[in-house]
Protein backbone atom coordinates (compact mmCIF):
# COMPACT_ATOMS: atom_id res chain seq x y z
CA UNK A 1 0.00 0.00 0.00
CA UNK A 2 1.34 3.47 -0.94
CA UNK A 3 0.70 5.98 1.85
CA UNK A 4 0.64 9.72 1.32
CA UNK A 5 4.10 11.31 1.56
CA UNK A 6 5.54 7.86 2.46
CA UNK A 7 4.38 8.32 6.08
CA UNK A 8 2.26 5.33 7.32
CA UNK A 9 0.99 7.60 10.08
CA UNK A 10 -1.01 9.56 7.45
CA UNK A 11 -3.15 6.54 6.58
CA UNK A 12 -6.87 7.28 7.14
CA UNK A 13 -6.97 4.60 9.85
CA UNK A 14 -4.82 6.84 12.06
CA UNK A 15 -7.44 9.58 12.40
CA UNK A 16 -5.89 11.48 15.27
CA UNK A 17 -2.34 11.70 13.90
CA UNK A 18 -0.93 13.71 11.01
CA UNK A 19 2.75 14.16 10.15
CA UNK A 20 3.69 17.10 7.92
CA UNK A 21 6.32 16.87 5.21
CA UNK A 22 9.70 18.30 6.31
CA UNK A 23 11.28 21.31 4.65
CA UNK A 24 14.07 20.96 2.11
CA UNK A 25 17.57 20.96 3.64
CA UNK A 26 19.36 24.33 3.48
CA UNK A 27 22.73 24.61 1.72
CA UNK A 28 25.74 24.31 4.06
CA UNK A 29 27.38 27.38 2.49
CA UNK A 30 25.64 30.75 2.65
CA UNK A 31 24.69 31.54 -0.99
CA UNK A 32 24.67 35.26 -0.15
CA UNK A 33 28.20 35.27 1.21
CA UNK A 34 30.67 36.82 -1.20
CA UNK A 35 33.71 34.73 -1.93
CA UNK A 36 36.81 36.10 -0.18
CA UNK A 37 39.42 37.52 -2.47
CA UNK A 38 42.77 35.87 -2.30
CA UNK A 39 45.39 38.23 -0.89
CA UNK A 40 47.66 39.61 -3.60
CA UNK A 41 51.20 38.28 -3.35
CA UNK A 42 53.54 41.26 -3.15
CA UNK A 43 56.74 41.31 -5.18
CA UNK A 44 60.13 42.44 -3.87
CA UNK A 45 59.69 45.84 -5.54
CA UNK A 46 56.18 46.17 -4.01
CA UNK A 47 57.65 45.63 -0.54
CA UNK A 48 60.52 48.06 -1.10
CA UNK A 49 58.27 50.75 -2.61
CA UNK A 50 55.76 50.42 0.25
CA UNK A 51 58.45 50.53 2.94
CA UNK A 52 60.15 53.60 1.46
CA UNK A 53 56.74 55.34 1.39
CA UNK A 54 56.30 54.55 5.09
CA UNK A 55 53.38 52.15 4.57
CA UNK A 56 53.00 50.51 8.02
CA UNK A 57 50.93 47.59 6.67
CA UNK A 58 53.59 46.63 4.12
CA UNK A 59 56.36 47.17 6.70
CA UNK A 60 54.56 44.75 9.05
CA UNK A 61 54.27 42.16 6.27
CA UNK A 62 57.98 42.55 5.46
CA UNK A 63 58.92 42.04 9.13
CA UNK A 64 56.75 38.90 9.13
CA UNK A 65 58.76 37.63 6.14
CA UNK A 66 61.99 38.34 8.03
CA UNK A 67 60.70 36.36 11.03
CA UNK A 68 59.48 33.45 8.92
CA UNK A 69 61.60 30.30 8.74
CA UNK A 70 60.27 29.31 5.29
CA UNK A 71 63.10 29.40 2.71
CA UNK A 72 60.85 31.12 0.13
CA UNK A 73 60.00 33.88 2.62
CA UNK A 74 63.63 34.28 3.66
CA UNK A 75 64.70 34.65 0.05
CA UNK A 76 62.26 37.52 -0.55
CA UNK A 77 63.10 39.08 2.84
CA UNK A 78 66.83 39.17 2.08
CA UNK A 79 66.18 40.78 -1.33
CA UNK A 80 64.01 43.44 0.33
CA UNK A 81 66.66 44.11 3.01
CA UNK A 82 69.39 44.44 0.38
CA UNK A 83 67.40 47.04 -1.58
CA UNK A 84 66.52 48.94 1.62
CA UNK A 85 70.13 49.14 2.91
CA UNK A 86 71.04 52.40 1.08
CA UNK A 87 68.24 54.16 2.98
CA UNK A 88 69.32 53.08 6.49
CA UNK A 89 71.68 54.18 9.25
CA UNK A 90 70.12 57.55 10.05
CA UNK A 91 68.23 56.62 13.20
CA UNK A 92 69.13 56.67 16.89
CA UNK A 93 69.08 53.07 18.13
CA UNK A 94 68.41 52.65 21.84
CA UNK A 95 68.51 49.34 23.72
CA UNK A 96 66.35 49.21 26.86
CA UNK A 97 66.65 46.53 29.52
CA UNK A 98 66.01 46.05 33.22
CA UNK A 99 64.84 43.65 35.87
CA UNK A 100 61.22 42.39 35.64
CA UNK A 101 58.88 44.86 37.32
CA UNK A 102 61.16 47.86 36.74
CA UNK A 103 58.47 49.41 34.53
CA UNK A 104 60.16 49.14 31.12
CA UNK A 105 56.92 49.15 29.13
CA UNK A 106 55.49 52.11 31.07
CA UNK A 107 58.79 53.97 30.62
CA UNK A 108 58.87 53.23 26.88
CA UNK A 109 55.30 54.46 26.48
CA UNK A 110 56.00 57.67 28.45
CA UNK A 111 59.20 58.46 26.52
CA UNK A 112 57.73 57.24 23.24
CA UNK A 113 54.67 59.49 23.48
CA UNK A 114 56.93 62.46 24.20
CA UNK A 115 59.07 61.71 21.14
CA UNK A 116 56.04 61.24 18.89
CA UNK A 117 54.56 64.55 20.12
CA UNK A 118 57.92 66.20 19.34
CA UNK A 119 57.65 65.00 15.72
CA UNK A 120 59.82 61.88 15.86
CA UNK A 121 58.90 58.58 14.19
CA UNK A 122 59.42 55.76 16.68
CA UNK A 123 59.67 51.99 16.19
CA UNK A 124 59.68 49.70 19.24
CA UNK A 125 61.05 46.21 18.65
CA UNK A 126 60.75 43.89 21.64
CA UNK A 127 62.79 40.73 22.06
CA UNK A 128 60.35 38.55 24.00
CA UNK A 129 61.97 35.24 25.01
CA UNK A 130 59.45 32.43 24.49
CA UNK A 131 58.86 29.46 26.71
CA UNK A 132 61.46 26.76 26.05
CA UNK A 133 58.84 24.13 26.85
CA UNK A 134 55.73 25.29 25.04
CA UNK A 135 57.43 27.59 22.50
CA UNK A 136 54.70 30.07 23.41
CA UNK A 137 55.20 33.76 23.96
CA UNK A 138 53.15 36.39 25.75
CA UNK A 139 53.87 39.24 23.32
CA UNK A 140 52.15 41.58 25.73
CA UNK A 141 53.88 44.85 24.81
CA UNK A 142 51.04 46.11 22.64
CA UNK A 143 48.53 45.58 25.45
CA UNK A 144 50.78 47.30 28.01
CA UNK A 145 51.49 50.31 25.75
CA UNK A 146 47.87 51.21 25.03
CA UNK A 147 48.43 54.85 24.07
CA UNK A 148 51.64 54.38 22.10
CA UNK A 149 50.35 51.35 20.15
CA UNK A 150 47.64 53.47 18.50
CA UNK A 151 49.68 56.68 18.12
CA UNK A 152 50.55 58.04 14.69
CA UNK A 153 54.24 57.73 13.79
CA UNK A 154 54.70 54.81 16.22
CA UNK A 155 55.25 51.16 15.32
CA UNK A 156 55.40 48.42 17.98
CA UNK A 157 56.54 44.94 17.05
CA UNK A 158 57.13 42.17 19.62
CA UNK A 159 59.15 39.21 18.32
CA UNK A 160 58.91 35.74 19.86
CA UNK A 161 62.30 34.05 20.16
CA UNK A 162 60.82 30.51 20.11
CA UNK A 163 63.73 29.36 22.23
CA UNK A 164 66.36 30.65 19.78
CA UNK A 165 67.78 33.91 21.06
CA UNK A 166 70.43 34.16 18.32
CA UNK A 167 67.81 33.72 15.63
CA UNK A 168 65.42 36.35 16.94
CA UNK A 169 68.27 38.77 17.62
CA UNK A 170 69.46 38.52 14.02
CA UNK A 171 65.90 39.01 12.78
CA UNK A 172 65.47 42.01 15.10
CA UNK A 173 68.57 43.58 13.56
CA UNK A 174 67.11 43.00 10.09
CA UNK A 175 63.85 44.56 11.27
CA UNK A 176 65.83 47.65 12.33
CA UNK A 177 67.02 47.99 8.72
CA UNK A 178 63.43 47.88 7.42
CA UNK A 179 62.18 50.37 10.03
CA UNK A 180 64.97 52.84 9.20
CA UNK A 181 64.16 52.55 5.48
CA UNK A 182 60.51 53.28 6.35
CA UNK A 183 61.59 56.62 7.84
CA UNK A 184 61.69 55.84 11.57
CA UNK A 185 64.33 58.11 13.09
CA UNK A 186 64.28 56.47 16.55
CA UNK A 187 64.41 52.74 17.24
CA UNK A 188 63.88 51.21 20.69
CA UNK A 189 64.93 47.59 21.18
CA UNK A 190 63.46 46.28 24.41
CA UNK A 191 64.58 43.05 26.05
CA UNK A 192 62.35 41.28 28.55
CA UNK A 193 64.13 40.47 31.82
CA UNK A 194 67.82 40.19 32.61
CA UNK A 195 69.77 37.47 30.83
CA UNK A 196 71.75 36.63 27.69
CA UNK A 197 69.51 38.79 25.50
CA UNK A 198 71.28 41.92 26.80
CA UNK A 199 74.48 41.02 24.95
CA UNK A 200 72.54 40.53 21.72
CA UNK A 201 70.70 43.85 22.11
CA UNK A 202 73.92 45.68 22.99
CA UNK A 203 75.40 44.49 19.70
CA UNK A 204 72.73 46.25 17.61
CA UNK A 205 72.14 49.60 19.34
CA UNK A 206 73.99 52.90 19.80
CA UNK A 207 72.90 53.64 23.38
CA UNK A 208 72.21 50.99 26.04
CA UNK A 209 69.83 52.08 28.81
CA UNK A 210 69.39 50.10 32.02
CA UNK A 211 66.05 50.67 33.84
CA UNK A 212 66.35 50.08 37.57
CA UNK A 213 63.97 50.02 40.50
CA UNK A 214 64.72 51.53 43.91
CA UNK A 215 63.42 50.27 47.21
CA UNK A 216 63.33 46.58 46.29
CA UNK A 217 66.14 45.51 48.64
CA UNK A 218 69.82 45.90 47.91
CA UNK A 219 69.76 47.70 44.56
CA UNK A 220 73.11 46.31 43.44
CA UNK A 221 72.34 42.72 44.46
CA UNK A 222 71.55 40.38 41.58
CA UNK A 223 72.64 42.84 38.89
CA UNK A 224 75.33 41.27 36.77
CA UNK A 225 78.48 43.31 36.49
CA UNK A 226 78.49 42.71 32.72
CA UNK A 227 75.15 44.44 32.29
CA UNK A 228 76.27 47.38 34.45
CA UNK A 229 79.42 47.74 32.34
CA UNK A 230 77.39 47.64 29.11
CA UNK A 231 75.08 50.45 30.23
CA UNK A 232 75.64 53.92 28.78
CA UNK A 233 73.03 55.29 31.16
CA UNK A 234 70.91 54.13 34.10
CA UNK A 235 67.38 55.36 34.80
CA UNK A 236 65.97 54.61 38.25
CA UNK A 237 62.25 54.40 37.56
CA UNK A 238 59.23 54.80 39.86
CA UNK A 239 60.79 57.80 41.61
CA UNK A 240 57.44 58.97 43.00
CA UNK A 241 55.43 58.99 46.22
CA UNK A 242 57.17 57.22 49.10
CA UNK A 243 59.86 55.96 46.73
CA UNK A 244 61.56 59.34 46.08
CA UNK A 245 64.08 59.13 48.94
CA UNK A 246 64.92 55.50 48.13
CA UNK A 247 65.49 56.42 44.47
CA UNK A 248 67.90 59.21 45.47
CA UNK A 249 69.89 56.79 47.67
CA UNK A 250 69.96 54.23 44.84
CA UNK A 251 71.23 56.93 42.45
CA UNK A 252 74.25 57.60 44.69
CA UNK A 253 74.91 53.85 45.01
CA UNK A 254 74.91 53.35 41.24
CA UNK A 255 77.09 56.40 40.63
CA UNK A 256 79.65 55.03 43.10
CA UNK A 257 79.51 51.57 41.50
CA UNK A 258 80.00 52.94 37.97
CA UNK A 259 83.19 54.76 39.05
CA UNK A 260 84.71 51.40 39.99
CA UNK A 261 84.39 50.12 36.42
CA UNK A 262 87.01 50.79 33.71
CA UNK A 263 86.41 53.77 31.44
CA UNK A 264 84.19 52.68 28.50
CA UNK A 265 85.79 52.46 25.06
CA UNK A 266 83.51 55.26 23.88
CA UNK A 267 85.09 57.70 26.35
CA UNK A 268 81.61 58.52 27.67
CA UNK A 269 81.02 58.51 31.43
CA UNK A 270 77.70 56.70 32.06
CA UNK A 271 75.10 58.84 33.84
CA UNK A 272 72.53 57.85 36.47
CA UNK A 273 69.13 59.54 36.55
CA UNK A 274 65.84 59.18 38.41
CA UNK A 275 62.45 59.33 36.70
CA UNK A 276 58.76 58.52 37.10
CA UNK A 277 56.96 57.08 34.09
CA UNK A 278 53.60 57.57 35.82
CA UNK A 279 54.13 61.24 36.75
CA UNK A 280 56.21 61.85 33.57
CA UNK A 281 58.97 63.33 35.73
CA UNK A 282 62.56 63.11 34.51
CA UNK A 283 61.56 61.46 31.20
CA UNK A 284 62.70 64.42 29.08
CA UNK A 285 66.01 64.50 30.99
CA UNK A 286 66.67 60.82 30.16
CA UNK A 287 66.18 61.53 26.44
CA UNK A 288 68.44 64.58 26.75
CA UNK A 289 71.14 62.23 28.10
CA UNK A 290 70.71 59.97 25.05
CA UNK A 291 71.06 62.94 22.69
CA UNK A 292 74.21 64.16 24.51
CA UNK A 293 75.72 60.69 24.17
CA UNK A 294 74.96 60.51 20.42
CA UNK A 295 76.53 63.93 19.88
CA UNK A 296 79.57 62.91 21.95
CA UNK A 297 80.24 59.63 20.06
CA UNK A 298 79.54 61.31 16.72
CA UNK A 299 82.19 63.94 17.40
CA UNK A 300 84.88 61.49 18.56
CA UNK A 301 84.14 59.00 15.75
CA UNK A 302 83.16 56.14 18.08
CA UNK A 303 79.63 55.76 16.70
CA UNK A 304 80.86 54.95 13.19
CA UNK A 305 83.46 52.55 14.60
CA UNK A 306 80.84 50.82 16.77
CA UNK A 307 78.38 50.37 13.93
CA UNK A 308 81.12 48.93 11.71
CA UNK A 309 82.02 46.43 14.44
CA UNK A 310 78.34 45.52 14.83
CA UNK A 311 77.98 44.89 11.10
CA UNK A 312 80.97 42.53 11.16
CA UNK A 313 79.63 40.80 14.27
CA UNK A 314 76.27 40.10 12.64
CA UNK A 315 77.91 38.85 9.47
CA UNK A 316 79.72 36.17 11.50
CA UNK A 317 76.61 35.46 13.58
CA UNK A 318 74.61 34.90 10.39
CA UNK A 319 77.27 32.53 9.04
CA UNK A 320 77.20 30.57 12.31
CA UNK A 321 73.41 30.48 12.32
CA UNK A 322 73.19 29.25 8.70
CA UNK A 323 75.88 26.58 9.20
CA UNK A 324 74.12 25.27 12.31
CA UNK A 325 70.74 25.25 10.57
CA UNK A 326 72.15 23.48 7.49
CA UNK A 327 73.78 20.80 9.65
CA UNK A 328 70.65 19.95 11.65
CA UNK A 329 68.29 19.99 8.65
CA UNK A 330 70.46 17.56 6.64
CA UNK A 331 68.48 14.29 6.20
CA UNK A 332 71.49 11.98 6.62
CA UNK A 333 72.69 13.85 9.71
CA UNK A 334 69.19 13.65 11.23
CA UNK A 335 69.29 9.83 10.97
CA UNK A 336 72.88 9.62 12.21
CA UNK A 337 72.10 11.84 15.23
CA UNK A 338 69.62 9.29 16.61
CA UNK A 339 72.19 6.49 16.36
CA UNK A 340 74.92 8.70 17.82
CA UNK A 341 72.69 9.57 20.82
CA UNK A 342 72.09 5.88 21.56
CA UNK A 343 75.81 5.10 21.39
CA UNK A 344 76.66 8.00 23.73
CA UNK A 345 73.96 7.02 26.25
CA UNK A 346 75.11 3.38 26.27
CA UNK A 347 78.73 4.52 26.85
CA UNK A 348 79.92 2.96 23.57
CA UNK A 349 81.50 6.26 22.56
CA UNK A 350 82.21 9.63 24.22
CA UNK A 351 80.19 12.75 23.41
CA UNK A 352 83.24 14.37 21.78
CA UNK A 353 84.03 11.39 19.53
CA UNK A 354 80.36 11.13 18.47
CA UNK A 355 80.29 14.85 17.60
CA UNK A 356 83.56 14.55 15.63
CA UNK A 357 82.20 11.57 13.64
CA UNK A 358 79.02 13.47 12.78
CA UNK A 359 80.94 16.57 11.68
CA UNK A 360 83.37 14.48 9.62
CA UNK A 361 80.44 12.83 7.89
CA UNK A 362 78.86 16.24 7.23
CA UNK A 363 82.06 17.78 5.80
CA UNK A 364 82.74 14.79 3.50
CA UNK A 365 79.39 15.15 1.78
Amino acid sequence: MHYKHHHPENDPTFKSLTVNEGIEALPTVNPYQQSRRKKKQLSTSDYVEGILKGNISILSQAVTLVESSLPSHQEVAQQVIEKCLPYTGKSIRVGITGVPGAGKSTFIEALGMQLVRDGHKLAVLAIDPSSERSKGSILGDKTRMEELSVANNAFIRPSPSAGSLGGVARKTRESIVLCEAAGFDTIFVETVGVGQSETAVHSMVDFFLLIQLAGAGDELQGIKRGIMEMADGIAINKCDGLNVDKAKVAKVQYQNAIHLFPQPESGWSPEVMTCSSVELAGIAEVWSMVERFIQFVNENGFLKLKRNDQSKYWMYETINDRLKSHFYTDDEIKKSLIDAEKRVLSNQVSSFIAAKELLDKYYKK
